[in-house]
């Protein structure tokens, strides 16, 4: 392979200065050793993901043996669902009486909406029998170029530490419109099934900013943001690291002064 995951781990924490460990996302057809259920660690997908980038876990599996007690959006949006509630509809939008009584989360307008948006997605399918979550500076180097399914990288940063990756990917574009997009869905959609190109309509060479979903603003850390990039990607940004402004402008990059431009309290 032309770089190892473990590398490109490793650039992409040093490019971010991140504090948070980078996540690889693979799917595999046998459980790996030493591998934890996500449900282990946490119900929601999208926050497991969190704290497995913020604490030091074992690697994370989701496959349908082991799915019990996982939140039903994490199994839908992650591909083990073969079909989605015909409520969620009106539960994402307006609420339905015959649905929890009538609750309702109100991210769209109408059942309609959703329905336009979830066509727009396509398909999901897992990349293998079981969906893997692991660090990157973790992975173990013999096992690249197994049967493994190497799909993207998740980075979890402060505002300034995104933004920087985020110019970092864009140190050689072209088209600056369609590199990175902050789509809606679920926070497990935005950081494992966009990036990792589970959802058939997903478009390529695009990373994945967000998460936007507000039903995780309780967990979610307030000055946070999470960045999903395909692998390919990540491994352009690996190669440019030493070219790029983080290494040769880093004062750009990482002021050491900086003005204070906030509202007095």
């Amino acid at each position: 392979m032309l770089n190892t995951v473990n590398q490109i781990g490793k650039a992409l924490r040093r490019a971010g200065r991140l504090e948070t460990t980078p996540l690889c996302i693979y799917g595999q057809n046998d459980v790996p050793e030493d591998a934890k259920p996500l449900v282990s660690i946490d119900s929601c997908a999208a926050k497991a993901l969190l704290i497995a980038a913020t604490r030091k876990t074992p690697p994370l599996y989701l496959g349908h043996d082991g799915l019990k007690g996982v939140c039903m959006g994490g199994i839908t949006w992650l591909g083990f669902a073969r079909k989605i509630s015909p409520y969620i509809r009106y539960f994402v939008s307006t609420g339905h009486e015959n649905f929890r009584g009538g609750m309702a989360e109100h991210l769209k307008a109408s059942p309609e909406i959703f329905d336009k948006f979830r066509e727009s997605i396509g398909p999901i399918t897992v990349p293998g029998k079981y969906l893997v979550i692991r660090s990157c500076e973790d992975f173990p180097p013999d096992e690249e170029g197994t049967d493994l399914d190497l799909r993207s990288v998740l980075c979890f940063g402060t505002g300034q530490q995104i933004r920087n990756l985020c110019s970092l990917i864009h140190f050689r574009t072209e088209n600056p419109f369609n590199s990175i997009i902050a789509p809606f869905g679920p926070a497990c959609a935005t950081m494992v099934t966009y990036p990792a190109h589970m959802a058939e309509k997903t478009p390529e060479g695009t990373a994945f900013i967000g998460p936007l979903d507000p039903t995780g603003n309780r967990w979610f850390p307030e000055e946070y943001m999470a960045l999903g990039i395909p692998l390919d990607l990540a491994r352009l940004m690996y190669q440019d690291l030493e070219e790029s402004f983080i290494v040769k402008n880093p004062d750009v990059a990482y002021p050491h002064e900086r003005e204070d431009l906030m509202p007095e309290k």
